[in-house]
């Protein structure tokens, strides 16, 4: 069981188990010098999803990305059809690169704002990953990710096998909604759900139209020098949402600040604590400032 309305088939419990035994998490990288470049011209709007093959079965939709020095579009529009299977969406850029340190900031923030889903037939599901992750797999149900499934509201980490109640310490999370109908315990549409990964503890938690939720889970992507961490959206069925990397101001307000603005994450390598690399050796790389 794979959470409280929706289910995978066991043929792609299998699949996903066998995919990540075939290929490895790959190792952190430094950022090219043209997203430099971009991330330097663009900031936050240098940021989308990485868009599916039009030759894959599983996604039916399209992803319109912000192109370069846009100056109207801010934000990620995203739709799928009622044909589209689960599938996760990963950010075309890191939103935490394992080879920079993050001095002077506290962590990273994004959100998505939802204009169409219809659970149990089709719903969102929002966190992160690491690459590579099975794109026919929701976030957080195999290695290096996690996700909290917006139609169930149940949260997974590395869980394959139904997820945890997402809770505020064993009460129920602060949400103005109360529906007596368990199938109808969902984030309504029109809402903003946001996503923050802290850095020092590995902490992830969410935000609902600006509040911000409990921690959802504690110790992931860690150690963080030996990750790149990407934002993970997932999809199934009719949806429409849009994907806020910083573009436009974020519903919580903190995150529009720089402590966590994802535009900060290039900053000096730790190479430069006594590492080396070729290409790198420890110098002072290109920083995106304010």
């Amino acid at each position: 069981m794979l959470g409280q309305f929706n289910e995978a088939s066991d043929q792609e419990y299998q699949d996903g188990r066998s995919f990540c035994l075939e290929y490895p998490l790959l190792p952190p990288s430094l950022v090219p010098s043209h997203i430099i470049d971009r991330i330097k011209s663009d900031g936050a709007k240098a940021w989308g999803l990485a868009t599916p093959p039009a030759s894959h079965y599983r996604f039916s939709g399209s992803v319109e990305n912000i192109i370069p020095d846009s100056k109207g579009q801010d934000i990620v529009h995203v739709s799928t059809t009622r044909l589209c299977k689960d599938y996760c969406l990963v950010s075309n850029l890191p939103i935490a690169v394992g080879m920079y340190d993050t001095f002077g900031r506290d962590g990273v923030y994004f959100e998505i704002v939802i204009q169409e889903m219809h659970p149990p037939a089709s719903f969102l599901a929002v966190g992160t990953c690491c690459q590579p992750y099975p794109v026919f797999r929701l976030p957080g149900w195999n290695r290096e990710s996690t996700g909290w499934h917006l139609d169930d509201l149940r949260k997974f980490f590395e869980d394959s096998d139904g997820g945890r109640d997402y809770t505020n310490h064993g009460r129920p999370l602060p949400l103005p909604f109360r529906p007596e109908d368990p199938s109808q315990q969902y984030i309504p549409t029109g809402s903003t759900v946001g996503c923050g990964y802290i850095f020092s503890t590995g902490s992830i938690f969410y935000t609902f139209n600006g509040l911000r939720l409990p921690d959802a889970f504690s110790g992931a992507h860690l150690p963080r020098h030996e990750r790149d961490v990407f934002a993970a959206i997932g999809v199934s069925g009719q949806t429409k949402f849009d994907v806020n990397f910083g573009g436009e101001p974020f519903r919580w307000l903190p995150g529009n600040t720089w402590p966590w603005r994802v535009e900060g994450l290039v900053g000096r390598s730790i190479l430069g604590e006594g590492g080396s690399s070729s290409g790198a050796g420890g110098e002072e790389l290109p920083a995106y400032s304010s």
